[in-house]
């Protein structure tokens, strides 16, 4: 007789990114433009932080939700950025934003509750939501009007069951960033609604215009909000897993809990380097992703392939509904056909559109941009 699975599990598709960056990895010669990995090391200051750690010893337990040292400079840094108002009490040091957002779900949702999603978006929320046993209810965004929400359609999906909206601006996969006009009308939206809101704000340090606002800015929400925060994007250390969550104290509390009984803390030798991270300027990498992005879209537009301007992060997401093909199928064809992979829209909500991440050299974005373009050409030829 076998033996059964948890259900929510089973449920689970995994992470196309992850599905087709190994397919472009068995595929000799292919080019990947799927992970949203910076492709910049470390920098030097940061890695000697940790080095230094380790040749003090700092190779042993620590707090649950971190050091308390990098907790304070979390706390002066958000406190001197943004205006936030935690306290280090309120702050958990966790194994990334996705730990964050996994420890966030599992502590506020009960069986059945639902999250509201603006989507298109990262495909991973709705893994983590299944899996703690919530309904993820998408609302539609498009990109006709900017991938800004429409509060009428936000009004339309709050029920009784609703627990929590999750926002992520600037946004993967599109790169769009709510505007002020959007926030404040989410505002008065959700003000006498009595749902969490999660802010994942790992991009807002990589934006090209007007630095972005974030609606944890509203702090008449501070004891329904969770902010998520990560060290990976901005400072180029996604192999460190080290991010961060903030939230009313209350919420912590319970926050907590998750995180001590599934990760215990974050590593030791990592919190002096998270502290040397916070000192460091991350402008020269996003100047060199402006100039990445602009060269992708001016290669985007001559193909012909609708592309929204993106405001911040690192990903283009062009239409591909006039090839009349679903996202995984062109995806598919483009891998094989082409030599090239990308990430289906399918995975984001959007089946109508393909995510290209621009986080790579020069070099290699024109290689992976040239196959692009020889692969829509076939299409349009009818080969």
């Amino acid at each position: 007789m076998p033996l059964s699975m948890n259900r929510a599990i089973e449920a689970v598709q995994p992470s196309a990114i992850r599905v087709f960056s190994r397919m472009a990895r068995e595929t000799p010669g292919c080019i990947a433009l799927t992970l949203g990995e910076p492709d910049f090391d470390t920098p030097e200051s940061i890695r000697q932080a940790a080095h230094a750690a380790l040749e003090s010893g700092q190779t042993h337990y620590i707090e649950n939700n971190g050091a308390m040292a990098l907790r304070n400079a979390i706390a002066d840094f958000e406190r001197g950025r943004y205006q936030m108002d935690y306290a280090p009490e309120e702050i958990i040091v966790t194994s990334g934003a996705t730990e964050a957002l996994f420890a966030t779900l599992f502590a506020i949702l009960n069986p059945d509750d639902e999250v509201i999603v603006p989507v298109p978006a990262f495909g991973l929320y709705q893994s983590i939501v299944q899996m703690c046993r919530g309904r993820f209810v998408p609302l539609p965004t498009y990109a006709e009007q900017g991938y800004q929400i429409d509060c009428n359609a936000l009004k339309a999906r709050i029920t009784p069951r609703t627990k929590a909206i999750l926002l992520n601006s600037p946004n993967n996969p599109t790169g769009c960033v709510y505007s002020v006009e959007t926030l404040n009308a989410l505002r008065k939206c959700l003000k006498d609604q009595p749902i969490f809101i999660v802010c994942d704000d790992v991009y807002r340090q990589l934006y090209y215009g007007q630095p972005p606002h974030s609606f944890s800015e509203f702090r008449e929400f501070r004891n329904r909000l969770v902010v998520v925060q990560s060290f990976s994007k901005p400072y180029a250390m996604t192999g460190w897993r080290l991010g961060y969550l903030m939230a009313d104290h209350p919420v912590v509390r319970q926050i907590e809990k998750v995180h001590q009984y599934s990760v215990v803390s974050t590593a030791a030798f990592s919190q002096d380097a998270g502290i040397e991270a916070l000192r460091c300027d991350p402008v020269p990498m996003r100047e060199t992703y402006k100039f990445r992005r602009d060269y992708a879209l001016m290669r985007l537009r001559d193909m012909a392939l609708p592309t929204p301007t993106p405001d911040g992060a690192f990903y283009c997401f062009p239409s591909i509904e006039a090839f009349r093909m679903d996202s995984t199928a062109f995806c598919t064809r483009m891998l094989r056909e082409a030599g090239l992979a990308a990430t289906p829209g399918a995975c984001f909500g959007d089946d109508g559109h393909i995510r290209l991440t621009y986080c790579y050299d020069m070099e290699h974005l024109q290689n992976g941009f040239d196959r692009l373009e020889q692969f829509v050409m076939s299409l349009r030829n009818g080969a």
